[in-house]
């Protein structure tokens, strides 16, 4: 019997995560891959370490459905929808249209390493 495994289910060791950034070319985000490594944040390490085409990319009214006022996104935020509530952001990044949107519900806009560098156990974050 053949069993596939999916990615987001297999468990990657400190060596394939190295192998993996040494692929990505962009700094930003090696840097961010870094800071997650070292602060134990390895399962935020590992998607950011994968490819592109798994990060996830969500609208505003999906982050208006989120419990809590803290949110990280692994991908990048898109316009689509409203946001009624005052919640901090942190994503790879941010459509034109909705970081308007954000900035004027009065949300609080950083990127994934910012988010990190400013609360290096992420508590109180739910990551999507």
């Amino acid at each position: 019997m053949l069993k596939i495994i999916v990615d987001e289910d297999r468990m990657v060791s400190k060596t394939q995560l190295a192998k993996r950034i040494r692929k990505k070319m962009n700094p930003e985000i090696v840097e961010t891959i870094e800071l997650a490594k070292s602060e134990g944040h390895m399962e935020l390490a590992k998607r950011l370490s994968g490819p592109r085409s798994n990060y996830t990319n969500v609208n505003l009214d999906e982050l208006g459905k989120v419990e809590g006022d803290k949110v990280l996104v692994v991908g990048k935020v898109l316009g689509s929808g409203e946001v009624d509530k005052k919640i901090g952001v942190a994503a790879l990044g941010f459509s034109e249209q909705a970081r308007e949107k954000l900035e004027k519900a009065g949300c609080d806009l950083k990127t994934v390493r910012e988010a990190l560098e400013k609360n290096k156990k992420l508590e109180g974050v739910k990551i999507i």
